[in-house]
């Protein structure tokens, strides 16, 4: 029995780490710990490196939103001139054809003249 009595008592000496009972009657809560709040901290070092580490990579997004922008005002530019082309181009053809009519009207007036004159 006494093999066997050590054997038994052992695990339920390992597993139980109750120090006792609560004083208000509330066992089933877990065990409150010491409050620490220096626990989490991480050294200055450390923190350096972490700020170095974020401003470079707020850095890059800095840049890689630059050129993001630069080629979209690059684009927009493009749209621009083309349509300004556009414009020229209808421009000068109103223009031409109104040169047109107003060519063919002064050829029209001096045929007619030269009617006149030979009638």
């Amino acid at each position: 029995m006494s093999k066997e009595a050590q054997a038994m008592l052992a695990p339920v000496a390992q597993t139980s780490g109750v120090k006792g009972l609560r004083t208000n009657g509330k066992q089933w809560h877990q065990t409150k710990t010491a409050f620490r709040p220096r626990a989490n901290q991480t050294s200055y070092a450390k923190r350096t490196e972490e700020r170095k580490a974020h401003a470079a990579t707020k850095a890059k997004e800095k840049d890689m939103k630059e050129e993001k922008e630069a080629a979209r005002q690059r684009r927009i530019e493009v749209i621009r001139t083309k349509r300004a082309a556009k414009g020229e181009r209808e421009r000068y053809q109103k223009m031409e054809e109104k040169m047109h009519k107003k060519r063919v009207d002064r050829l029209k007036r001096r045929e007619k003249r030269n009617k006149m004159l030979k009638s």
